[in-house]
């Protein structure tokens, strides 16, 4: 496919996209027009191209408020002036949209779990992967004598409970927690399976919801 081609092709969709979904749902769009966007859930996904949220969640325009980064992650809360998007992006959802629910969306097979695993990455990768430092230490320790893909599938699980932890280095996040107003989740989609993995924080163990 060559370039020119690539364009056209994301045209096309969006051409079909109008055709099919847009005009027979007018309404919902009028909707979020006027009334501004409501959502119930936060879904913190990865850039992977692979795994797009609305498609393996189904769900409708204007439900779920999604940020995307590599490998899923939430760093701590900081205070600085450097440029904090995906800390912006929980800010506004928590703090301004009021969402119920964060889902920190992990999947298999994970490009950005692969480089901190190895220690790679490039000038931006790297370094942000490093937020999920400790996670590789516990399962380069608890899995030390399992094969690099085991070590990979149990390390996409565990950065994900890091993720889930940083969240509560946020204020709004920590505050409305206690309260009980706002839940955290940890998902994890295994592809090769299609399927479904769901942290209970009762067994702290991921259990197959679907």
């Amino acid at each position: 496919m060559t370039h020119g081609e690539t364009i056209a092709r994301l045209i096309d969709g969006f051409a079909r996209f109008r055709k099919h979904y847009y005009e027979d749902d007018r309404s919902l769009y009028e909707s979020l027009v006027r009334e501004g966007q409501r959502p119930k859930t936060l879904l913190i996904a990865c850039v992977d191209s692979r795994v797009s949220p609305s498609t393996t969640l189904q769900a409708a325009p204007g439900e779920m408020l999604v940020v995307r980064n590599v490998a899923n992650l939430v760093p701590p809360a900081e205070s600085d002036d450097h440029r904090h998007g995906t800390s912006a992006a929980i800010e506004f959802a928590v703090d301004v949209l009021g969402v119920e629910h964060v889902i920190v969306y992990g999947h298999s097979f994970c490009g950005g779990i692969a480089a901190l695993l190895n220690q790679t990455g490039g000038t931006y990768v790297g370094p942000w992967m490093r937020i999920a430092e400790r996670a590789r230490e516990e399962v380069l320790r608890d899995h030390a004598s399992a094969d690099p893909h085991a070590k990979a599938r149990a390390l996409e699980r565990a950065a994900i409970l890091v993720s889930l932890e940083n969240l509560l280095t946020f204020d709004g996040v920590r505050r409305r927690v206690v309260r009980g107003d706002l839940r955290l989740h940890g998902w994890y989609f295994e592809m090769e399976e299609g399927a479904l993995w769901v942290h209970r924080g009762e067994s702290g163990r991921f259990e197959r919801a679907v």
